[in-house]
């Protein structure tokens, strides 16, 4: 069984995918994190983003794992690497692109065959596993997500500003919804929540009890 989670920066989406799979006895899957680790190994490799032939090539030759916990790239582990601020932007750039896209759809669709998981992301719900009985899409105002981005970043000791967290998400927000492929938008079918007001534990227990409706039905 495939569950779902999709919605922009800082709406919890992260968080709340990796508590339900624990919870469920699921497996997860990071989608983010496959996008910017594509958007690090370009960047080093200097291939530009919009080379669909390079890119393609390039990533035909190149070997991304994802074990519990780690993201490897060839062999790297660069787990750390891929949270910098630059590849939250560069992951957003490179999403726009449609050969990117293919591609990483591919990969994922792939990892996920046959497997209970939880799948997070952007357009898992809408665009990658459109079979998937369970969809979710978490949202929140742009204060609310740009005040968890700036708690996530302050710990991992990256100073900044809300202010300057809140620019970056408009961006970013404004990239994802109007791209030609794969949009961030809510499936037809997905349980849109706003998790504002909501705690950790309050969502996972809203995101289980779904689910297991879901899995009755």
């Amino acid at each position: 069984m495939i569950v779902t989670i999709d919605g922009p920066a800082g709406s919890g989406k992260s968080t709340a995918a990796k508590g339900l799979a624990k919870r469920l006895g699921f497996e997860f899957l990071d989608t983010g994190a496959m996008y910017r680790a594509v958007a690090l190994a370009l960047t080093r490799a200097k291939i530009p983003f919009s080379d669909a032939g390079r890119v393609i090539e390039f990533l035909n030759l190149t070997k991304l794992e994802m074990p519990p916990g780690k993201v490897l790239l060839n062999g790297e582990n660069i787990s750390e690497a891929i949270r910098h601020p630059s590849m939250s932007d560069a992951s957003s750039r490179i999403a726009v692109e449609p050969h990117v896209r293919a591609v990483l759809v591919g990969w994922q669709r792939q990892i996920a065959q046959g497997r209970n998981m939880v799948c997070e992301g952007r357009d898992q719900g809408s665009v990658v596993f459109t079979d998937s009985p369970c969809k979710f899409y978490l949202t929140a105002r742009l204060g609310t997500r740009a005040a968890r981005r700036l708690s996530d970043l302050g710990a991992r000791g990256i100073i900044t500003t809300v202010h300057q967290v809140m620019e970056d998400l408009e961006i970013r927000d404004s990239r994802d919804r109007s791209r030609d492929v794969g949009p961030l938008l809510p499936a037809p079918d997905a349980i849109v929540i706003e998790t504002d007001d909501m705690t950790p534990e309050q969502l996972l227990d809203r995101l289980e009890a779904e689910v297991r409706k879901c899995h009755r039905g």
